[in-house]
C-alpha cells in the first residue's frame, strides 16, 4: 500500500476510506467489473485503523442471535422477530461472500479473520425471564434460528459460561438463550486481506492520503481533492463514481459534495470504552459472547456484553461498552467535527433530537461521571467475582449515530443503524451510522450497486449469485438453499467449534 498517488489520475471509481465497506465494494467490483480502474484513499497511516480495527469494535458477527435490541417485545409481551430475521439474512450474505473469497485464494486460512464463538443472550429477574421465553419461542420457530437453546436453569447456564455463575446468588432468577453457530470476526484483518487481494488485481490503495473535498464537474465526473498527511500537498483526481466509506468522516464529505440527498442529515458522535482481560484462567471459563439488556435511556449500541475475542492469535475478554462523548467523528478526528457538521439544512433535525433525546443525554452524563469502582460494579453484574486488577480499560472507536428528519412528522430523530445515501444520478454514495454495519457490509454494498448501477446490475447478477448463492433469494423460505449455504460456509470458513 502506497503513500503516493496512483498513476491513474482519472480512475473509474474512488473509494474514500480504507475500512471494511470500501474493501467489500472493491472486492465485489473485482468480480463484476474487473476492467474498471479503482483507487482507494485512506487518511490514516494504514488501512482498517478506525471503526474496522479489531479493538475499535466488539468483533461480533451480528446475526441477531444474541442482540436483544433486534427483538423488541410488544405491549402484549409478544416478541417481533422481523428485524432479527433481516439482520440474520444479511449476515448470511457476508458469510457466503467471505467463503467465496477464501475459495478463490484470498487467504491461506479463514481463521485469520473469523472463528466460531457461541452467542448467548442473558437476562435476570422474572420480567426478563418472561421476555426471554417469548423471544426464544418467536425465534426458534424461524428456520434461520434453528438449533437455538433456552435455559433458566442456573446449573445449565454454569455449564455454558462458568465465569458468569461463579459467586452468583443461587436464588437470582436468570434466563438465557444460546446459539452455537455464532462467530467472532476480526474486521481489521478481513479488511486488510481484501485490500491486499484488490491490490494484486491492480487496485491502487493509498494510505496517508486524506480526501478533503468533493466537487461535481461539468462533465459529470467528481473532482476528488486529496491532501498528503505528511507534506500537506493537495492533488486532485477525477472519477466517474465515488463511494464515501469513511465512517464518521462520511457526513462532512457528503455535505461538501453538496448533493441534495444529504440535506436534513446530521450526526451524533458517541465514544466508548471496554474493560479487557487477557488472563488465560478467566478466558478459559468464558468461551462465548454474552449480550444483556441496555440500561434505561441507553442507546442500543450500548447494550452490555462480555465477549470472547481472538485478535492476532491471542484470546481475551472484552466487557462494555461504557459510553462517553466526544465531538470527534473519528478516533483520529477533530474536536470541531460536530460543530462544523451543523448546517442550515440539518439544524432543525439536530435541534429536534436535542429536545427529544433527554433520556440519552442523562445516560451519557451518568456514564461520563462514573468512577472506576462504579464501572467495576457493572462488570460484576456479569462476572460476580471479577477483580479490578485483572482488567484494563481500552478506548474503542468513535461511532456517529444518524440524525435524520422523520418524513411523517418532519421532526429530527436519532436512528441507530446504518443509512445508505445515494445521489440521484448514481455517481456518488456514502454510508452513515454504526452497528450492525461491518457484519452486513456485503448486503449494504449490494444495495449500493443496485441503486447506483441500475443499467449494469442485471448483467452482473449471474456473477454475484455465483459468489453469493442466496443473493436475490430468501433463505427463510428456501430451506434447501439455507441448508446448502450453511453447510458450505461452515466447511469453507472452518466454523466448527
Amino acid at each position: 500500500m502506497s503513500t503516493e498517488l496512483a498513476p491513474v489520475t482519472d480512475p473509474d471509481v474512488v473509494l474514500v476510506g480504507g475500512g471494511i465497506m470500501s474493501a467489500t465494494l472493491a472486492s465485489l467490483l473485482g468480480i463484476v467489473a474487473p476492467d474498471w480502474s479503482v483507487a482507494v484513499f485512506e487518511s490514516g497511516p494504514s488501512v482498517a485503523e478506525e471503526s474496522s480495527g479489531p479493538w475499535n469494535n466488539a468483533g461480533t458477527g451480528h446475526a441477531a442471535l444474541c442482540e436483544l435490541n433486534y427483538t423488541p417485545a410488544g405491549p402484549d409481551g409478544r416478541v417481533d422477530a422481523t428485524k432479527a430475521a433481516t439482520i440474520n439474512e444479511q449476515f448470511q450474505l457476508s458469510r457466503q461472500f467471505w467463503s467465496h473469497l477464501v475459495r478463490r485464494g484470498m487467504t491461506g486460512s479463514p481463521k485469520d479473520f473469523i472463528t466460531p464463538v457461541p452467542h448467548i443472550s442473558f437476562v435476570t429477574g422474572e420480567k426478563g425471564r418472561a421476555y426471554m421465553r417469548n423471544r426464544y419461542t418467536s425465534l426458534v420457530a424461524h428456520p434461520l434460528f434453528e438449533g437455538m437453546e433456552y435455559t433458566d436453569d442456573p446449573s445449565t447456564f454454569a455449564e455454558w459460561v462458568p465465569l458468569m455463575m461463579a459467586g452468583r446468588d443461587p436464588a437470582e432468577v436468570i434466563a438465557a438463550t444460546r446459539a452455537v453457530a455464532g462467530t467472532d470476526v476480526n474486521f481489521g484483518a478481513l479488511t486488510r486481506l481484501q485490500l491486499e487481494d484488490a491490490e494484486n488485481r491492480g487496485v491502487h490503495v493509498h494510505v496517508g492520503q486524506r480526501v478533503d473535498d468533493l466537487e461535481r464537474m461539468d462533465d459529470g465526473r467528481w473532482k476528488v481533492t486529496v491532501e498528503d498527511a505528511v507534506t500537506g500537498e493537495h492533488r486532485t483526481v477525477r472519477a466517474r463514481f465515488v463511494f464515501v466509506g469513511a465512517g464518521g468522516g462520511a457526513l462532512p464529505l457528503l455535505q461538501k459534495a453538496g448533493i441534495p440527498e444529504i440535506g436534513g442529515f446530521g450526526g451524533f458522535p458517541v465514544s466508548g470504552q471496554f474493560l479487557r482481560t487477557r488472563s488465560p484462567e478467566l478466558v478459559s471459563r468464558h468461551q462465548a459472547k454474552v449480550y444483556g439488556q441496555a440500561a434505561v435511556g441507553a442507546p442500543p449500541m450500548s447494550v452490555p456484553h462480555l465477549d470472547l475475542r481472538l485478535v492476532d492469535g491471542e484470546y481475551s475478554l472484552l466487557f462494555g461498552p461504557y459510553a462517553g462523548f466526544s465531538p470527534k467523528f473519528l478516533k483520529a478526528g477533530s474536536m470541531f467535527d460536530l460543530p462544523l457538521s451543523v448546517k442550515p439544512n440539518n439544524l432543525g433535525s439536530m435541534l429536534g433530537v436535542a429536545r427529544t433525546e433527554l433520556a440519552l443525554t442523562r445516560y451519557l452524563i451518568g456514564e461520563l461521571l462514573q468512577s472506576r469502582a462504579a464501572r467495576h460494579r457493572t462488570l460484576q453484574g456479569f462476572v460476580p467475582l471479577a477483580e479490578q486488577g485483572d482488567w484494563d480499560m481500552i478506548t474503542a472507536g468513535q461511532r456517529v449515530q444518524v440524525i435524520k428528519k422523520d418524513p411523517n412528522s418532519g421532526k429530527g430523530i436519532l436512528q441507530f443503524g446504518t443509512e445508505l445515501i445515494t445521489g440521484a444520478d448514481g455517481s456518488i454514495a456514502g454510508l452513515l451510522g454504526a452497528s450492525p454495519g461491518a457484519s452486513t457490509a456485503v448486503s449494504a454494498m449490494l444495495t449500493l450497486m443496485e441503486r447506483c448501477f441500475p443499467q449494469q446490475i442485471d448483467g452482473w447478477r449471474p456473477a454475484l449469485q455465483e459468489a453469493i448463492p442466496s443473493y436475490g433469494r430468501s433463505l427463510a423460505t428456501d430451506l434447501t438453499l439455507l441448508r446448502e449455504v450453511r453447510d458450505e460456509t461452515t466447511k469453507t470458513l472452518e466454523l466448527v467449534g
